[in-house]
């Protein structure tokens, strides 16, 4: 059961560092005017003065995710079978 688990969490995390290759920032905007705060992202998103939350990865971010991913994937390969 552990090696389709990891196996899963690889290829999602894999699959989202492909996904920041593509895009340069989001913009993410909201209908209610609460106060947002960024969080523990707050790294990577930015309110601006249209109360949007903008999302920008670094240029690392991507490839960081994709490698982590990649790894995740290899060691579920060379995880034992159990009967």
């Amino acid at each position: 059961m552990l090696r389709p688990f990891f196996f899963s969490v690889g290829m999602f995390v894999a699959l989202w560092g492909g996904s920041f290759l593509m895009i340069d920032k989001m913009v993410l905007s909201f209908k209610d005017d609460s106060d947002r705060e960024p969080g523990f992202r707050g790294m990577f998103t930015s309110i601006n003065s249209e109360r949007q939350v903008i999302f920008d990865p670094e240029d690392w971010a991507a490839f960081a995710l994709m490698s982590v991913g990649s790894v995740t994937m290899l060691y579920s390969l060379v995880l034992p079978k159990r009967n």
